[in-house]
C-alpha cells in the first residue's frame, strides 16, 4: 500500500512538470509553422484586449465597484497582450524572421513596434493603442505575406 502511494505520488509529480510547457512552440526546428495561424491569434488577442478595455472603462464608471469583475478584466487584458508578445518575439522574431529574409529590418521593426504597443495595452485602457497594434500587424503581414489577411 505505501509503495502504491510513493509511486502515485511521484507520478503525479513526473506529469506536472512534463506538462508545464505543452503549449510552447517547439525549437528543434520542427518544421511545422502555420505563420497565417499565428496572424490570426495576434488579431484575435487584440480584439480581446479592445473588449477587456471598454469592460475596464464600463466596469470603473459603476458604482459600487465591482472590483471581482474589474479585476478579472484587467487580468484578461493583460494576458493576452502577453500572448501578443510572446506569438511576436518567441514565434516570428525567433524562428521565422531570419536575418537572410528580405526586407529584415523593416519586419523586425514592425515586430518591435508591435510589442511596445501591446505593452502599451497592458499599461492602459487608451483605444488608440489597439489601432496601432491593428495597423502594425497589417503592414507586417503585407511584408511577410506579400497580402494583408484582413
Amino acid at each position: 500500500m505505501k509503495t502504491t502511494i510513493i509511486s502515485l505520488t511521484t507520478g503525479f509529480i513526473l506529469l506536472l512538470f512534463m506538462s508545464a510547457d505543452v503549449a510552447a512552440h517547439c525549437e528543434i526546428p520542427c518544421g511545422i509553422y502555420n505563420d497565417e495561424l499565428r496572424s490570426n491569434l495576434i488579431y484575435e488577442h487584440t480584439t480581446t484586449i479592445e473588449k477587456s478595455m471598454e469592460k475596464i472603462r464600463e466596469l470603473s464608471k459603476q458604482s459600487p465597484t465591482n472590483y471581482n469583475q474589474l479585476v478579472r478584466w484587467i487580468s484578461n487584458k493583460e494576458d493576452h497582450a502577453s500572448e501578443i508578445q510572446h506569438i511576436v518575439y518567441q514565434y516570428f522574431m525567433t524562428q521565422r524572421v531570419n536575418p537572410d529574409t528580405k526586407m529584415y529590418t523593416q519586419k523586425v521593426t514592425l515586430l518591435h513596434q508591435m510589442l511596445q504597443s501591446a505593452m502599451k495595452c497592458k499599461q492602459t485602457t487608451d483605444p488608440s493603442h489597439i489601432q496601432t497594434l491593428r495597423s502594425l500587424l497589417k503592414e507586417f503581414e503585407v511584408l511577410y505575406f506579400g497580402h494583408s489577411l484582413r
